[in-house]
C-alpha cells in the first residue's frame, strides 16, 4: 500500500528460545545480550513469560533499559486471571499487573489478554473485566469461536480495547479494529508453533495490515509466535521487509 500512514510493530512472542541459537542469534552471544541484540533487529516483542511467573520490579526496568527508544513491549496478563479465575474476581490481579507494567515506561505498548478456550462465554464478564484496566492499553484474543460475534466486538469497541486477529491451524485472521490500534498473533498455519510461513501467506498477511490501516488503525502490531526452529525471526524479518518496500512503492 503506497503511502502507509500508520505505526508498523512487527516481532516476535519471546526472545529467550534455545534453537535460535545460530539461527537468530551469532553462536557466540551470551543469552545477557540476546534483547539487545534481539532489540537491534526488531520494534518490539511479546513476552509471555509473564502469563507463567511473576517476576521483580527490577525485571521489567532492566528489559526496558537493554531496547532503543521506540520500541515497544506487549505483555501477556497473568493465567491466574485468564485461565484460572477465567476473568472473574480478578480486579486486585489486574491492578497488581498493570502497576508492573508501568515500570516499563515509554516502552510499554499493551497488555494482552488471552482467554482460555472454556471461559464462559458472557458478557457481564467481559465487561467487568475490562473495566478493570482502567487506562492501560490492552489486546484479547479469543480462544473460541462464539465470541467473534457483532456483540462482542462492540464490546471491544465500548471499551477501546484491542481485538487480538489470530491465524492458526483452527481460525484465520479477521480484520477487526475496535480502536485506534490492530493486532495480529501468528502461531503457524499447518501447524501449532512450528509452521513457517511461505512467501505467499507472508503477503496475505501483509494485505491484512494494509486492510486494518485502511480501517483506522493508527498503530499495527504483528508477532509471529511460531518459535520452533527459529521459524519466528525469519518471518519476522521477511514480514518487514515486504511492509517496507510497500510503503515505498
Amino acid at each position: 500500500m503506497a503511502g502507509r500512514k500508520a505505526g508498523i510493530f512487527v516481532g516476535t512472542s519471546g526472545w529467550h528460545y534455545d534453537d535460535w541459537k545460530g539461527v537468530f542469534y551469532p553462536e557466540k552471544l551470551a543469552r545477557s545480550k540476546w534483547l539487545r541484540y534481539y532489540g537491534d533487529h526488531f520494534n518490539t516483542v511479546e513476552i509471555n513469560a509473564t502469563f507463567y511467573r511473576t517476576f521483580k520490579e527490577g525485571v521489567f526496568t532492566g528489559w526496558a533499559g537493554q531496547v532503543p527508544d521506540g520500541f515497544r513491549f506487549v505483555i501477556k496478563a497473568p493465567r491466574l486471571i485468564t485461565h484460572r479465575k477465567y476473568l472473574s474476581g480478578v480486579q486486585e490481579s489486574i491492578e497488581r499487573f498493570c502497576g508492573q507494567t508501568e515500570l516499563l515506561g515509554d516502552k510499554f505498548g499493551l497488555i494482552l489478554l488471552q482467554l482460555a478456550p472454556n471461559t464462559p462465554v458472557d458478557p457481564s464478564l467481559l465487561e467487568g473485566a475490562l473495566s478493570g484496566f482502567g487506562g492501560h492499553r490492552v489486546a484479547v484474543e479469543f480462544r473460541d469461536d462464539r465470541w467473534l460475534s457483532p456483540r462482542f466486538r462492540g464490546i471491544l469497541e465500548k471499551a477501546g480495547a484491542v481485538f487480538c486477529a489470530v491465524d492458526s491451524p483452527v481460525m484465520r485472521i479477521r480484520d477487526w479494529v475496535t480502536s485506534d490500534t490492530a493486532y495480529i498473533r501468528l502461531h503457524g498455519r499447518t501447524k501449532w508453533y512450528d509452521h513457517r510461513y511461505t512467501d505467499g501467506e507472508l503477503g496475505e498477511i501483509a494485505r491484512h495490515v494494509d486492510e486494518m490501516v485502511s480501517a483506522g488503525a493508527g498503530t499495527v502490531y504483528v508477532f509471529f509466535n511460531n518459535d520452533v526452529h527459529g521459524h519466528a525471526p525469519g518471518n519476522a524479518s521477511a514480514l518487514k521487509k515486504i511492509l517496507g518496500e510497500a510503503e515505498s512503492s
